[in-house]
């Protein structure tokens, strides 16, 4: 998955659990390399590191190996590594796609497409404070 940093999705790929993530990665950055031209640095885990020169060559975009610090003992949130972490928790509050309940790659892309879709417009919506005027109901009309 190839998010911003808002979280927001610019490229998906369901792959089954036989494929590596880096061979997915390859495919991933091939159906959405020539479609983001602004795109200018990606961050990626360490496994992705053999993936550099290729992502350099083939969509121009430095990709970026964000990593732990030396010396770390236990868990610690990585830099930028938890914005894409959060969007795999916002996947969890939807029903279809809190179990893999697909049995081709292509519908759980497409159940992801529908929730992000879903997400992004319920972000524009405006806030619920009661203070809000758009949110007031107008007085009720007496009839004469």
């Amino acid at each position: 998955m190839l998010v911003d940093t808002l979280g927001l999705i610019w490229g998906l790929l369901v792959l089954p659990a036989d494929v590596q993530d880096y061979d997915g990665a390859k495919e991933l950055f091939g159906r959405v390399g020539g479609k983001l031209p602004r795109l200018a640095l990606v961050w990626a885990d360490a496994i992705y590191r053999a993936l550099a020169s290729w992502a350099s060559s083939n969509c121009k975009w430095l990709l970026q190996i964000v990593t732990r610090r030396p010396g770390a003992v236990g868990f610690e949130v990585q830099p930028w590594r938890w914005i894409v972490e959060r969007t795999f928790g916002w996947f969890g509050r939807y029903r279809r796609l809190s179990k893999d309940y697909e049995t081709y790659p292509r519908n759980s892309e497409t159940w992801i497409t529908v929730s992000m879709i879903h997400r992004m417009a319920r972000s524009m919506l405006p806030r619920r404070d009661p203070d809000l005027d758009l949110l007031r109901r107008p007085p009720r009309r007496q009839n004469p």
